[in-house]
């Protein structure tokens, strides 16, 4: 950096003008071209490359606006009018906390649009993040359409380089490929034209729910070196990425919602000010490296919560054991065998607001008051009572933003204070959807909040999200519905950091159908994420491998359900996939034998020795990231020093044994010792200069190793 409070450099610009910007691990370069945009041309550790010349560099920011759209015509989001006639007008720099700060400002003079660009980035961490924030100064309203949130240019060729994206469908969440980039986009031979390539590998998730179809993520890994640029777009709506070639080389536009693809649009009257949503990328050797720095990132800038280092222990009644017909009589045995088995909460999950005889709830909720009939001595409160004294903290389900069309509350709230398009209120699923910019919305909440986490003393939310609008709502103000879902989702998420502003120590787990809301947004607010809806053991490995590259594993709620008719090897395997994450217990533990709750006590007694480890430690994927047929998966966590990795394995069929390369140990004396099973088992795992060698002789079968670096022996 060249200082914690750089004077701002303002006035014309030669085209020559350039500086730098950065910490020890990332160094970011910036040349002003001849037409005055400033151009990001460098963006590595200290001392590599620059990644392109000026005049061959993207634009620091393109946008589109009504009467000022694209400069060509093509699929991708760059070469837009406006963006070539953003002239540098100067810049500054920060610091807050451990995150350095850089401001950029652009102007336009035609329209007299100004736009900073404010890039942070975590001291000591390879990682950039970028956001733009538009004021307009100009004397006539702006229709803007779209506005990038961070462009990088002179990346090596197509011809160098593999894609990988990451499939997100309910119950399949985190299915990475890859491909060649060459295969996305075609060689059309530019020496024989007159301009380059138009084509675009693009990628868009639409829609209340943004990670459904896709993460809003992406990779490029050099082919030859294994260098990587990871990305993920911190939308809770819309958002889009492409790759085009551009000069030669490859270059990356990361957006939040657009006009042509998600409706959304805003006017900028004089004076008003837009902020855009961010785009992260990290650096790294390879993918492991990169997904370690984007994970150090995500930490950095999340909400600080003591859950972040405590990671109790949760029970949940829902998945493969109550679904959703909780009563006194099925959740106090459930209550006492979750105690005993070493649950710190205890979640009672959907339909305790049930009072139906037929369970027909889905269309009536939004009141958030306990059954009666479900609870008939002592209501809810004497079960959340029941789950205190066995020495767990209570928590119960919620669904906020939806009230059923046969709720009260759905009459009771006024038509502003709901989802509306051409004056008609939306119906999904037979839900309504609260707009949360509205006070009468959020009093509704605030009040069901409240009472709930302040009278009845429940410490722990689940707020699930099951339904999707799409493409958004039109309140008055909204020019687009795709703007008015962004205008909610943001105030959502707003809403939520006032909650724990009010109850800071309440932990709140972000669901929407499992993984379908796993944005770099909303978990930078809330303390657990849910993966996945998955109820079938044998299909949760490859989700439970993978998302550590959505979520910190910390933060990472992954279902382990044992049930009373598994075998002991079943129910070890069930266990065993959630040690590397946060361990989200459930299962009819109060109809288990003796020997059986045995088991589940001692895999939770392993998570909570490691657990420690798990707050800090990073990701790795010994055998690649999991496909979802794969016989064999694997899954490792390391620590920042390096001395003490986990390695997750799980055999589903293919031989019984095989060697798992560790490579930041290769060479050293290493000591492994298996965690789990805790029982007696025929497995083995072994260290030798090979890397991991892991026999698992019967299948299903998981075993989870720790592996301690032994100090090197003076000479």
């Amino acid at each position: 950096m060249t200082g914690a409070a750089d004077v701002a450099q303002r006035g014309a610009n030669h085209p020559r003008d350039a500086f730098s910007w950065g910490h020890s691990a990332l160094r970011a370069e910036f040349a002003v071209a001849a037409d005055g945009t400033l151009r990001l041309v460098g963006l590595d550790r200290p001392g590599a490359a620059r990644l392109a010349d000026p005049e061959s560099a993207l634009p620091l920011v393109e946008l589109t606006a009504l009467g000022h759209g694209s400069g060509w015509s093509g699929p991708r989001f760059t070469g837009t009018a406006l963006g070539t006639r953003l002239t540098y007008r100067g810049h500054r720099t920060g610091s807050r906390g451990n995150l350095d700060r850089l401001t950029v400002e652009l102007h336009d003079p035609d329209t007299g649009l100004t736009a900073f660009v404010e890039l942070t980035s975590p001291r000591a961490v390879p990682v950039l993040r970028s956001r733009v924030r538009l004021r307009n100064d100009g004397p006539e309203p702006l229709v803007v359409q779209s506005v990038s949130s961070l462009l990088v240019g002179g990346l090596p060729a197509p011809d160098d380089l593999d894609v990988l994206r990451a499939r997100n469908d309910w119950l399949a969440e985190c299915r990475w490929y890859t491909e060649p980039l060459r295969a996305c986009i075609a060689d059309i031979n530019v020496d024989v034209h007159q301009h380059g390539s138009r084509a675009a590998l693009a990628l868009v998730g639409r829609g209340s729910w943004p990670t459904d179809g896709h993460l809003p993520m992406g990779a490029l890994t050099e082919r030859a070196s294994g260098r990587t640029w990871l990305w993920q777009i911190e939308s809770p709506a819309g958002w889009r990425w492409d790759l085009g070639e551009s000069a030669r080389g490859t270059c990356l536009a990361l957006n939040g919602p657009t006009d042509a693809e998600h409706q959304w649009r805003v006017r900028l009257a004089p004076g008003e000010q837009f902020t855009g949503v961010a785009g992260v990328l990290a650096l790294g050797a390879g993918f492991d490296a990169a997904m370690g720095a984007l994970t150090t990132y995500r930490r950095a800038v999340r909400r600080p919560h003591p859950d972040h280092t405590a990671l109790p222990v949760v029970f949940n009644d829902y998945m493969n054991t109550l679904m959703g017909d909780p009563t006194t009589e099925k959740l106090l045995p459930l209550v006492d065998a979750a105690a005993r088995a070493g649950a710190e909460y205890f979640c009672v999950d959907a339909g305790w607001y049930d009072d139906s005889a037929d369970g027909s709830w889905w269309d009536s909720v939004g009141d958030w008051q306990p059954s009666p009939r479900r609870f008939p001595e002592g209501g809810i409160r004497a079960v959340l009572d029941r789950i205190r004294e066995r020495g767990m903290v209570p928590g119960l389900w919620l669904e906020p933003e939806v009230v059923g069309v046969r709720s009260p509350v759905a009459a009771a709230l006024p038509p502003e204070a709901f989802f509306q398009r051409d004056g008609i209120r939306l119906t999904e699923q037979g839900r309504h959807q609260l707009d949360l910019r509205h006070p009468a919305a959020r009093a509704h909440l605030d009040g069901t909040v409240d009472r709930i986490v302040g009278d009845w003393g429940v410490g722990y939310l689940k707020l699930d999200y099951n339904i999707v609008i799409d493409p958004g709502t039109l309140a008055p103000g909204d020019l687009a519905p795709g703007a008015g879902l962004l205008g909610h989702a943001h105030a959502y998420l707003d809403w939520l950091s006032e909650v724990l502003d009010r109850h800071p120590h309440l932990v709140i787990e972000n669901c929407a159908s499992g993984g379908m809301r796993m944005d770099g947004a909303t978990l930078a607010v809330t303390q657990l994420q849910s993966t996945s809806d998955q109820q079938d053991p044998l299909r949760s490995p490859p989700i439970a491998a993978a998302a550590p590259t959505a979520v910190p594993p910390e933060q990472g709620a992954v279902w382990a359900y044992p049930q009373p008719g598994f075998d002991d090897d079943l129910i070890a395997f069930t266990l065993g996939g959630a040690l590397l994450g946060r361990i989200h217990l459930s299962g009819h533990l109060d109809r288990m034998s003796q020997r059986q709750l045995a088991l589940v006590r001692g895999a939770v007694a392993t998570y909570k020795a490691i657990r420690r480890d798990l707050a800090r430690a990073v990701p790795f994927w010994p055998l690649g990231l999991p496909g979802w047929t794969d016989e064999w998966l694997a899954l490792g966590m390391r620590t920042p020093d390096d001395r003490t990795s986990y390695v997750l394995v799980w055999r589903r069929g293919g031989d019984p044994e095989l060697i798992l390369p560790v490579g930041h140990l290769a060479g050293r004396e290493v000591g492994a010792e298996i965690l789990h099973p805790s029982s007696v088992s025929p497995a083995s795992a072994v260290w030798s200069r090979g890397g991991l060698r892991v026999s698992l002789p019967c299948t299903p079968a998981v075993l989870l190793v720790r592996l301690v670096a032994r100090p090197a022996m003076p000479r």
